[in-house]
């Protein structure tokens, strides 16, 4: 018998939690056709993973690569990272529905929510659909390297009802408008959207500073929509938000406990000192037959300030260092010490910006592998401490000596990191918020895969692997209604990664310009990915693309 390939010699884990266990896995015409030991086959290739782990491939719930597929098929960096499938059209914002007069707006409030330029965003996709399954009958035509599912955001389709009215605060629709709304979300799902996306967080703005269409919507809203939902999408379709948590938090928990109870799949994110109550509102829902699963940051997250664009200081000097139109001229004006004293000197003066401090920046290195600083020693304050110095004059220092190749990573998010591992351990909890795709010049945790695996379960032992394997596939495939993915199952899709473990880890990010109107971006590769499969296909090998974009775009899901 011959086989398209075999995998040979591997440690398998199936993404379904169970402990790892000694097999061959062979690939037919993008199916998992036999899993075990495969002696008397020929193959028209055999990888040897001997000393490798097998996994199925990764499950991203979390990324904004609604525009980024239109110039960059390759999907980078999740592809990076073993991810084989993304789910876009997060925190309520996603191209469709749409008329064209709102197009130019809505990629405004993706520039203005998710740091993506508007520019980069209408000349880089064809914009050639209205509707939500037209958007996906163009991403088809992409041709994306990964397989691609997405959900119909709040901002497009409350803005396309009620207009600009979407954004005030005390605005409601009318009875009219509501039927309206209900049937741009069902005629969504029916026709191919994993669900319905919204956000409550109150610093996601749209340009003139009023928040994000569907930010107040009330519960008579909410409820109408996830009841569109179950209508267009059967019981298990999704409904994914950003709570508030902050003044509404109570309001809230009723809109994803009454999501819960109408049949939705309900997914929100938050964690890292959010409140406590959460565990416990999560857990009672659940051992009640709800299916409800908060998702959380891996690390500690919110800006990589270093020289390539962010840096945490708003001076005269250092605006006009920053305006300097490259990074090698920003290092070649730093190789003059009175430049240096003079940022110092007005650093002190002005302080950092928007109140940040010192003991939240931690210094990434320049090795081969970030420094993310777990152990909670490589803070800039405890950096200057230690060397009897100024922060702001290592600061200096270190970004001009590492001629701006060093990042600082501010903990701006999810700092307190006892409390977040705590949180990520609840047994529905999804450890994964990568946004790949988004905040593209702020910093990446797209690489969210690759740090829980390699720092988070095999430096720290937060997990055991088959769990943490199991949150990032299988259970992830479960919340999104993937059929036949997510596991290693004979007949089962091949989608699949082989990883040196041992050797799994994030690369230093770095600042590269490669976004259409040259508009730059924050990526991270990787180390430990022997190759990733997609649909049988091998699209990553060693770190390197070999051509193959076999994605699917994903419009059938498992429901009830």
């Amino acid at each position: 018998m011959t086989h398209d390939l075999i995998i040979k010699n591997g440690t398998v884990l199936d993404g379904s939690g169970v402990e790892a266990f000694q097999a061959d896995v062979a690939v037919d015409k993008g199916r998992i056709s036999r899993i075990g030991r495969i002696e008397d086959a020929e193959a028209g290739r055999t990888i040897d993973a001997t000393d490798k782990i097998v996994t199925p491939g990764f499950v991203d719930l979390h990324t904004h690569l609604d525009a980024q597929v239109g110039w960059e098929p390759e999907l980078t960096p999740s592809s990076y990272h073993g991810v084989t499938t993304v789910l876009t059209g997060n925190c309520g914002v996603s191209f469709a529905p749409v008329c064209k007069e709102n197009q130019r707006f809505l990629a405004e409030i993706m520039e203005a929510v998710e740091d993506i330029s508007a520019a980069a965003i209408i000349d880089g996709l064809p914009w050639n659909w209205t509707s939500y399954g037209e958007y996906l009958d163009t991403v088809e035509s992409l041709n994306p390297t990964l397989n691609f599912c997405g959900m119909a955001g709040h901002s497009p389709i409350r803005l396309e009802v009620m207009g600009d009215a979407s954004m005030d605060e005390g605005a409601q629709p009318t009875d009219d408008q509501l039927d309206q709304i209900c049937r741009l979300v069902r005629e969504s799902v029916e026709q191919g959207a994993a669900g319905f996306s919204s956000s409550r967080f109150l610093m996601h703005k749209v340009p003139d500073g009023r928040c994000t269409p569907g930010t107040f919507a009330d519960l008579r809203e909410t409820t109408a929509i996830q009841r569109a939902i179950i209508e267009g999408g059967g019981e298990g379709a999704m409904f994914q938000v950003v709570p508030d948590m902050q003044t509404r938090f109570d309001i809230d928990l009723e809109m994803l406990r009454t999501a819960g109870e109408l049949g939705c799949q309900v997914l929100f994110t938050a964690g890292g000192g959010a409140t406590t109550r959460i565990p416990e509102f999560v857990a009672e829902q659940n051992e009640n037959g709800l299916r409800i699963n908060p998702a959380c940051h891996t690390r500690p997250s919110h800006t990589f300030f270093g020289l390539a664009r962010r840096v945490p200081f708003d001076t005269p000097a250092w605006n006009e260092l920053m305006g300097l139109p490259t990074l090698a001229d920003r290092v070649d004006a730093l190789d003059g010490s009175d430049l240096r004293e003079k940022l110092v000197s007005e650093g002190n003066e002005y302080g950092f910006s928007d109140g940040m401090e010192a003991q939240y920046f931690h210094a990434l290195g320049t090795d081969a592998a970030p420094n993310w600083d777990m152990d909670r020693q490589m803070s800039l304050q405890q950096i200057a401490d230690r060397a009897g110095e100024d922060p702001i004059r290592v600061y200096v220092e270190r970004v001009w000596q590492s001629e701006g190749r060093e990042f600082f990573n501010y903990w701006g998010l999810a700092r307190e990191l006892e409390y977040q591992w705590r949180f990520m351990k609840q047994p529905h909890c999804i450890p994964a918020v990568g946004d790949a795709g988004a905040h593209v010049g702020y910093f990446t945790d797209a690489d969210s895969m690759t740090f829980l695996l390699s720092e988070l379960t095999r430096e720290r032992e937060i997990f055991t692997l088959p769990e943490a394997v199991h949150r990032i596939t299988g259970k992830s495939a479960q919340i999104l209604g993937l059929k036949q993915r997510g596991e290693l199952r004979e007949g089962w899709h091949a989608d699949i990664n082989i990883i040196d473990y041992e050797n799994l880890g994030s690369q230093q990010p770095y600042y590269v310009n490669d976004f259409p109107h040259n508009v730059g971006r924050v990526v991270t590769n990787s180390t430990g990915f022997v190759a990733t499969l997609v649909n049988g296909e091998v699209v990553i090998e060693n770190g390197e693309f070999t051509g193959q974009r076999p994605g699917e775009v994903i419009r059938d899901f498992q429901r009830g």
